[in-house]
């Protein structure tokens, strides 16, 4: 069972709508003016066409996008496309384009043939493989702007939230003995032009997202370029512990363990925050508070 932090805050509430909405209006926007198009283009050649078909042929593509964008959220995290990664992304996202493709072209004939067949017609999609190649030639532009759309509204949130980073040591300052982690004592967060610093013991908790970790501070979320091993590595074992794979928490903020049937369990922190802590790190959990 994979817990998530209940309940959201409202911030993300009003984030999620904004996302959705914005999607939905683009297919909506984007199927109306694709269909009118379409419609005077069969005018002026002529063409014998019903006017519900032309709609179907754009609203069945731009419904079956919409469908698939929630994976290639979930894809891009995975893989995602900064100036320093496309390089070696593009190999994972030229594969990617092929499978949403794929999907697309399946699921729009799927639903043409579908509504033609209640109307007492039959959608020809024929022969496959020189049509797929004429969509997919339609369709990687269509996957390379909803990726750029993805990683640019990224790279604003991230500048308006504010992006950590490790801080530097001074040039005066010693390095560690070899064999010795260094640990951060700060972060150095920027956000619109500023510079702050956030003190370690700060962090409330910790959450893996795609290559990014976010550190969250009194209910604000800063992300920081790293992996959950490797930042797990550097904080103080004796403050911070390791819960669930995608989550760090901060000792000093826990409250309260509730144990579940599945043998996972969920924390609550002093600020109502609930987290999820997996069987594989409960028992360490309660050794590691016990001893404490």
């Amino acid at each position: 069972m994979d817990l998530q932090p209940v309940p959201p805050r409202p911030p993300a509430v009003l984030r999620r709508t904004f996302e959705v909405a914005f999607w939905i209006l683009a297919t909506l926007l984007n199927g109306i003016a694709n269909s009118l198009t379409v419609l005077i283009d069969v005018e002026r050649a002529g063409l014998d066409y019903a006017t519900w078909k032309p709609v179907l042929w754009e609203f069945s593509s731009g419904l079956v996008f919409l469908a698939l964008v929630p994976g290639l959220v979930w894809f891009t995290r995975r893989f995602p496309v900064h100036l320093d990664t496309w390089r070696r992304q593009l190999p994972w996202h030229v594969l990617g384009s092929v499978v949403f493709s794929v999907l697309h072209v399946v699921g729009m004939v799927a639903i043409r043939k579908l509504v033609y067949a209640t109307q007492g017609e039959v959608y020809e999609f024929s022969p496959w493989p020189r049509e797929f190649i004429y969509e997919y030639l339609k369709d990687w532009r269509s996957y390379v702007s909803m990726v750029a759309t993805i990683e640019s509204y990224r790279f604003i949130r991230r500048r308006l939230k504010g992006e950590a980073s490790l801080l530097d040591r001074a040039d005066d300052e010693p390095a560690p003995p070899p064999g010795q982690v260094e640990r951060p004592e700060r972060f150095l967060v920027r956000k619109l032009g500023r510079e702050f610093l956030v003190a370690a013991d700060d962090i409330d908790w910790l959450q893996a997202a795609g290559n990014y970790v976010n550190l969250n501070v009194r209910g604000r979320e800063y992300p920081l370029r790293s992996t959950m091993a490797n930042i797990e590595a550097q904080l103080d074992p004796d403050r911070f512990a390791r819960v669930h794979r995608s989550y760090i928490v901060n000792l000093d903020r826990l409250e309260q363990i509730e144990p579940l049937e599945s043998g996972d369990a969920r924390l609550q922190l002093h600020d109502g925050t609930r987290l999820p802590c997996s069987r594989s790190y409960r028992e360490a959990l309660r050794n590691r508070l016990v001893a404490a």
